[in-house]
């Protein structure tokens, strides 16, 4: 497990002219970092389920006065390869290349054993969180190709290092990500400028962290914006020599 050097400072334009793709924007880890990379310099294309909340986000960015962000509405539960395609083709006819991209995007399923586990709920949180980063990887890396060095950047969580009690479909995901992540920065490596790493964001005060966890005191976990020294590392041209990487907080 490696961690960001805590004497790290990012540059004020450390993501000039950076196009990055976040999945999960509208809400979360996934919003604070979108409002971040953009705050960085970042033209950011917000990726999510529900427009309202990409359309807030954008609002926010653009109030801020940073580089004009995009949406672009997708169902990680529903969408198949040609959507997949067809972003990928809207994202270079728009912007001509893509250099980062970060699989927020989650679904946390059930909370109970798993002879109890539902078969459909299981399914979907495969879907989610296991069969659209790679059909979303696969499809943009042409996309990415065009970057003098992209990044791709997985959401880890310590139940995907080691399975735990009740967690079901998230850890077996979780943990599906991380081998995802492993080989695809070995088949990268040396042919492409392409990298892809993990973060364990840890505890972190979010909906997913309160529905999973109803009891605890939201004030006794970090917020987002404590993480995003190690995001912007990740995501951005700093952290090149790093592939294959699971990283915590």
């Amino acid at each position: 497990m490696t961690q960001l050097d805590p004497n790290y400072q990012p540059r004020p334009d450390l993501l000039k002219d950076k196009v990055i793709a976040i999945t999960g924007a509208g809400d979360g880890i996934g919003r604070v970092a979108a409002k971040t990379f953009a705050a960085h310099g970042a033209t950011v294309i917000l990726l999510g389920r529900t427009t309202q909340k990409l359309e807030s986000v954008y609002d926010e960015i653009e109030a801020a006065g940073h580089p004009q962000a995009a949406i672009y509405p997708i169902n990680f539960e529903g969408a198949c390869a040609k959507d997949y395609d067809d972003m990928a083709q809207a994202f270079y006819d728009e912007f001509s290349r893509l250099d980062g991209l970060l699989h927020n995007a989650a679904d946390l399923g059930e909370h109970t054993p798993l002879s109890n586990y539902s078969q459909d709920v299981w399914l979907r949180v495969m879907q989610v969180n296991v069969n659209a980063p790679f059909m979303l990887t696969r499809s943009l890396l042409p996309v990415m190709e065009h970057s003098d060095g992209g990044s791709i950047l997985f959401t880890g969580s310590s139940v995907g290092y080691e399975g735990r009690a009740f967690w079901g479909a998230y850890a077996a995901s979780k943990a599906a990500q991380e081998n995802l992540m492993q080989t695809l920065a070995q088949e990268l490596e040396g042919t492409t400028k392409i990298r892809s790493n993990s973060v364990n964001p840890g505890a972190t005060r979010t909906n997913m962290r309160a529905a999973a966890y109803p009891g605890e005191n939201p004030a006794s976990v970090k917020p987002a914006e404590d993480l995003m020294p190690l995001y912007l590392y990740l995501i951005s041209d700093d952290s090149k020599e790093h592939t294959g990487q699971q990283f915590s907080h």
